[in-house]
C-alpha cells in the first residue's frame, strides 16, 4: 500500500510540474542555434506569468534594449522583462506578449511545455506567422 501511494504521489508532482513554466530557462537563437540567455519566469499575484533576462550567455551588440519602442526602451538588457501577461489556459501558456530585444520588436506569444523544454512561439496577428524558439531548464 505503501508503494501505491508513494507511486501515486510522485506522479501526481511529475503531472503538476510539466505544466509548469516557472523557474529559469536557457533560451536558444533561432537564428544562430546558439545559446543567448538566461530568462526567468514567474508568475505575479495577478495570476498571469512575466519573464525577465537575468543572464546573457553571448555579448550582443549594446547591453540596453535600444531597439525597444516603449516602456524598455535603452533600459539594461539584465532584468528586462520580456515576457508579460501569460494565462494558463489548459497545457498552454497564452495571452501574453514576448519581446524580442535586438529587434525592438512585441509578438503575441505561446508556450507549451516538453518535459525539461519549452517550446516557445511568437507571432503578429495568427500564430501561423511567426517563429518558434526551443527553451532548456536550468537547474
Amino acid at each position: 500500500m505503501k508503494k501505491l501511494i508513494t507511486t501515486f504521489a510522485l506522479s501526481l508532482i511529475g503531472v503538476l510540474s510539466f505544466a509548469q513554466i516557472e523557474g529559469k530557462w536557457k533560451t536558444i537563437d533561432d537564428e544562430t542555434e546558439k545559446p543567448k540567455s538566461i530568462v526567468e519566469i514567474w508568475k505575479k499575484p495577478d495570476g498571469k506569468y512575466y519573464g525577465k533576462i537575468v543572464q546573457l550567455l553571448s555579448k550582443p551588440e549594446n547591453a540596453n534594449c535600444v531597439a525597444c519602442k516603449d516602456d524598455r526602451k535603452n533600459k539594461p538588457l539584465i532584468g528586462l522583462e520580456i515576457i508579460r501577461g501569460l494565462k494558463k489556459e489548459g497545457n498552454e501558456f497564452t495571452g501574453g506578449t514576448i519581446t524580442d530585444p535586438k529587434k525592438g520588436k512585441t509578438y503575441k506569444c505561446t508556450i507549451t511545455r516538453n518535459g525539461d523544454k519549452l517550446n516557445v512561439r511568437g507571432y503578429l496577428g495568427i500564430s501561423m506567422l511567426g517563429r518558434d524558439q526551443t527553451w532548456y531548464k536550468v537547474n
